[in-house]
């Protein structure tokens, strides 16, 4: 059977990401802090992924302000193309202010 394709469009396909505005970058990095700072205070280490560049930048500004609120050094490095893994550098746990 064949059909009439008349005025039929292509979906459009995945756009550049949009990026956040200020108030949803704030709340992003917020919970990312909370998120990863937990899980390096349990384990001295995490992995979180990452997928542009902006969400790498994202991630190494996290992990300094990790390191100034604990006054330890909070190595972040990539894993991978799609990662990056916040390691403590010094050995001692950090104080999470509980």
């Amino acid at each position: 059977m064949v059909r009439d394709l008349y005025g039929v469009r292509e979906v459009p396909g995945p756009q550049d990401p949009v990026p956040l505005t200020e108030e949803e970058e704030r709340r992003c990095r917020a919970a990312f802090l909370v998120h990863i700072g937990e899980q390096v205070a349990r384990q001295g280490w995490a992995t979180f992924p990452a997928y542009t560049p902006a969400e790498r930048a994202r991630l190494l500004a996290i992990g300094r302000e990790l390191g100034e609120r604990w006054g330890r050094t909070v190595r972040v490095t990539a894993v991978d193309m799609c990662s990056m893994r916040f390691t403590l550098t010094d050995g001692i746990e950090p104080d999470d202010g509980r």
